[in-house]
C-alpha cells in the first residue's frame, strides 16, 4: 500500500493537484494524498480515510478535477471535518481539517467511495456542465 501512496504523491506533484485519490491511478486502495499547505506542494498520505464528524455550517466553493481540467463548479461542503485515517506508518490518527483543506479532503475521500464531484450537482447542472464540456471538446 505504501507503493501506491508514493505513486499517488508523485502524480499529485506532477499534476500540481491539491489532492488525488487512488482511483486516479486506477487503484481501488482507499488512499488519498492531499496538499496540506494549499499550494499543491506539501502532501500528506491518508490510508482508509473516513469523515467521523462534520460541521453543520456549509460553504460553497470551487472544485475541479485533474480528470476534467477545464471544469470547475461550485460545491457546498461543511466548513470543517474530522477525519480518521492511518498514516504511512500504520498509526491510527484523527485530524480536524478546516477551510480549503476540509474541502480537498472531503473531495478526495468521496473519490475513494466512487463519488465524483459532479455527482454533487443537480442533474440539470451536471448535464449543462457535461454538454459544455462536450461542445468544447469538439
Amino acid at each position: 500500500m505504501l507503493a501506491v501512496g508514493r505513486r499517488l504523491v508523485e502524480a499529485a506533484q506532477s499534476a500540481k493537484a491539491y489532492g488525488l485519490a487512488g482511483a486516479h491511478l486506477g487503484e481501488v486502495s482507499p488512499v488519498i494524498a492531499i496538499s496540506t499547505d494549499g499550494q499543491g506542494a506539501d502532501y500528506s498520505l491518508l490510508f482508509n480515510p473516513r469523515v467521523s464528524a462534520a460541521a453543520t455550517e456549509t460553504v460553497k466553493g470551487t472544485e475541479g478535477s485533474v480528470s476534467l481540467p477545464s471544469v470547475q463548479v461550485e460545491i457546498d461542503r461543511p466548513v470543517w471535518v474530522q477525519v480518521d485515517y492511518m498514516d504511512p506508518n500504520g498509526k491510527q490518527r484523527t485530524t480536524k481539517f478546516e477551510g480549503f483543506a476540509a474541502r480537498v479532503v472531503q473531495h478526495e475521500i468521496e473519490q475513494t467511495q466512487g463519488i465524483f464531484f459532479l455527482d454533487k450537482l443537480s442533474r440539470l447542472k451536471r448535464d449543462m456542465v457535461l454538454k459544455k464540456l462536450k461542445k468544447h471538446a469538439g
